[in-house]
């Protein structure tokens, strides 16, 4: 008798469960190794920068060390990339812009070494790439989503919004609901001018959601647009709903295309009140409700919010100001926009250098 291979013989009772246990056992031991290896890597980086800064000070080197000492090591390790003169030199810079060995091996030792280019080159504030440094370990960005936050301002917009969350919310919560909340949002990417209406810019933003939820930050679930309620046999629909996985609660998000007013919240609360009624359960905590404007007179959206019982907040967004016809050509496309979203997911992966 002719053994069946063992492909296709039928496995025994357990073996498919014990199966999936190895390879996520596997998979999880891969992943230690690569973080190992590049917490390894960002700290030989760190101390081969920090000797060549203390020597040439010491010894009065010149710039012209950094290309024989690649070389040599090239010479030495013909199999290793990472040392060509360029990037000695970011290890350089890499050195003195971290001077502190313990951060740099407890904190940014969790990043790979081409995030540490990026926060070496688009900022030139401690603070400001601690935080960002901070935010990319937290929320596992990728290297270009890193990019992105610095590029539009991701840390002075954080937590900018005006609420009334430190009075409607817990503590707890309502520090980190203020947080998860910016102003202005950046809707550039969206190639819409300050002309358009509310129902295209929600469109465009369901669109192109992923793009949508990076600039709403990390937590945000998209729910859906236009979401139907029915209240007393009269139909409300909702623009845009989302909930928030560290809140634990549904976020309503309504667009106004013109200046804030301040019935705009009589209408959002309205919203709120129907979703903790009909959508929200007994786990989820009170529905929070954001409102997008145009523009806002921040004095009158004070005073609109200090006396509403539920939690709202209320900021800006920005598109794109208005741009004759032949620059607007020069702007990327839609398809390109998705294209460069379609590869997000993968640029955080340490590349090989080009010399």
């Amino acid at each position: 008798m002719t053994d069946h291979p063992a492909s296709l013989a039928p496995p025994p009772a357990g073996y498919a469960d014990w199966l999936a246990e190895l390879k996520g056992r596997i998979h999880h031991a891969q992943q230690r190794a690569a973080l190992a290896v590049n917490r390894e890597l960002v700290r030989l980086y760190w101390q081969i920068g920090r000797d060549i800064l203390e020597r040439q000070a010491r010894e009065g080197w010149g710039a012209k060390i950094i290309d024989r000492l690649a070389q040599d090591l090239r010479n030495a390790f013909p199999d290793m990339k990472g040392f060509s003169p360029r990037n000695l030199k970011y290890m350089r810079a890499f050195a003195q812009a971290w001077p502190d060995a313990e951060f740099v091996q407890d904190v940014l030792a969790q990043l790979p070494w081409y995030h540490q280019l990026a926060l070496l080159d688009k900022l030139d504030d401690t603070q400001a790439r601690r935080w960002y440094a901070a935010k990319a370990i937290e929320h596992n960005w990728s290297r270009n989503v890193l990019v992105m936050q610095i590029e539009t301002n991701a840390r002075a917009r954080s937590g900018q919004a005006i609420t009334n969350f430190t009075e409607r919310l817990p503590a707890p919560q309502s520090d980190l609901a203020r947080e998860s909340l910016k102003d202005p949002y950046r809707f550039d990417f969206l190639g819409l001018t300050d002309d358009a209406q509310e129902r295209e810019v929600e469109g465009a933003l369901v669109r192109h959601v992923t793009q949508f939820l990076l600039d709403l930050g990390a937590g945000f679930a998209f729910v859906g647009r236009q979401m139907l309620l029915d209240v007393g046999g009269d139909e409300f629909f909702i623009d845009l709903l989302f909930y928030h996985l560290k809140l634990r609660c549904y976020v309503v998000i309504e667009l106004k295309a013109g200046k804030f007013k301040p019935e705009h919240l009589g209408q959002l609360g309205f919203y709120l009140t129907a979703v903790d009624r009909q959508i929200k359960t007994e786990h989820d905590g009170p529905t929070i409700g954001l409102l997008l404007c145009k523009s806002k007179n921040e004095v009158v959206a004070e005073y609109a919010l200090s006396d509403k019982t539920q939690p709202m907040g209320i900021a800006e967004y920005k598109l794109l100001e208005s741009l004759p016809a032949e620059l607007r050509t020069a702007l990327p496309s839609i398809e390109q926009i998705e294209s460069e979203l379609g590869a997000l997911g993968n640029a955080g992966e340490v590349e090989s250098e080009s010399d």
